[in-house]
């Protein structure tokens, strides 16, 4: 179906003004509820790891308790997916696309980002694994999503991830993906340090 046409045949001059600029101001608040979205999505995101007891806290919190057990007769595919959250603010991948692992045993990879703003910039990773219910089965005991990471201009850097895979993961789960979301949070992070400048005045 053709989209409508913005300036139909039959409005004059000061009808077809008024037209453009309603679908101008639609477009600018689309567009600012965008960027608004992506804004508050890593705080959000944070307020529901806590509440929750998933996500970025729960593998903060729980790092240190890992202790290796080793299947040394089962292996799964952990699968790796990098995505920056804007076209254009940062270069972001992993250095290895897939690998088998063992239950039970802590393995290291790492992923690979690159500031491409032109300032110096914050970023915050926000993970997900899928299949869903195989999250609480996937441990990290180390990983760059755990805190902000800070580059200055066109910086780009190898950042570590340490996991396991519990060994009481279900048998019909034989490949895991671990992705991260990658987004641009400076200006959260710049809010942030000045509210913490008011508080301290």
């Amino acid at each position: 179906m053709a989209p409508a046409d913005p300036n139909p045949p039959g409005l004059g001059p000061a009808e077809r003004k008024r037209a453009n600029r309603r679908l101008t101001r639609s477009l600018l608040i689309m567009t600012a509820a965008s960027f608004a979205f992506g804004w508050a999505l890593v705080p959000l995101y944070d307020v529901f790891c806590k509440v929750a007891g998933i996500g970025n806290a729960q593998a903060k919190a729980g790092a240190e308790e890992v202790r290796e057990s080793v299947d040394a007769a089962r292996e799964v595919t952990v699968e790796f997916v990098a995505d920056p959250a804007s076209v254009g603010s940062f270069e972001f991948r992993p250095e290895t696309r897939s690998m088998r692992v063992h239950l039970g045993k802590l393995y290291d990879t790492q992923f690979f980002a690159r500031n491409l703003t032109g300032g110096a910039s914050v970023a915050q990773a926000v993970p997900s694994i899928s299949p869903t219910m195989a999250a609480q089965y996937f441990h990290k005991t180390q990983c760059f999503c755990f805190s902000p990471q800070h580059f200055g201009v066109g910086e780009g850097r190898d950042m570590p991830v340490r996991f396991i895979v519990d060994s009481n993961l279900p048998s019909n789960v034989d490949k895991i993906t671990l992705a991260y979301t990658f987004y641009d949070t400076t200006q959260t992070a710049a809010s942030r340090d000045s509210a913490s400048i008011k508080r301290l005045e």
